[in-house]
């Protein structure tokens, strides 16, 4: 998406250890117009893959949630976000899997209420990255013990240096990106 892609050029800064902040759109202030078409991209890579029938989207809060509603709203499904923090109103049972935050270096339980995924879905997993696979890895374990259909995979943007399409090589669903960035030294490559 060739519209990500200059955005990226331009607003994305290297903080080192191959973090990029994209704060200015994508992770802290959100630009809808972007957010949006960037959602009707995905959708539209999907169901040229053949899916078209979504029941539930899932992301992780809190920075795939703008992505993922998109998605959720253009395929007129309904949008689950795997809580990071139980409240005091979280009374029910849940589905529960670890991830390791890139950016943070903490471990943090995802956790998704049973009541809203189960075996009659039809589920997409949408993401900001695909870096490490961490987080991506636990929603897929949460789909699967759900036992609800993952469909695909979509994130925003890839970091192939970090390894996360190997550690989701078991899933049997397409796993699709917007923009790929790459570090030579320094020097950020995105296309």
């Amino acid at each position: 998406m060739q519209e990500l892609i200059d955005k990226i050029t331009r607003e994305g800064v290297h903080v080192g250890g191959g973090i990029v902040k994209l704060d200015s759109f994508l992770n802290h202030q959100v630009e809808p117009g972007l957010t949006l078409r960037m959602a009707v991209e995905l959708c539209s890579q999907f169901q040229a893959r053949g899916v078209d029938l979504v029941t539930k989207v899932v992301t992780a809060e809190v920075s795939g949630i703008p992505v993922a509603l998109g998605v959720a709203s253009t395929f007129g499904a309904e949008l689950i976000y795997a809580r990071k923090s139980r409240s005091a109103l979280m009374t029910g049972t849940y589905y529960v899997a670890e991830a390791v935050s890139r950016t943070h270096g903490s471990h943090t339980d995802l956790m998704v209420d049973r009541r809203f995924l189960g075996p009659d879905d039809c589920v997409l997993i949408i993401d900001d990255f695909l870096a490490t696979g961490s987080t991506l890895s636990a929603l897929v374990r949460l789909v699967r013990e759900s036992q609800a259909n993952l469909a695909g995979i979509g994130c925003v943007i890839e970091k192939p240096a970090e390894g996360g399409r190997e550690v989701l090589s078991d899933v049997d669903a397409p796993i699709l990106t917007l923009a790929t960035i790459e570090f030579v030294g320094d020097h950020m490559k995105v296309y």
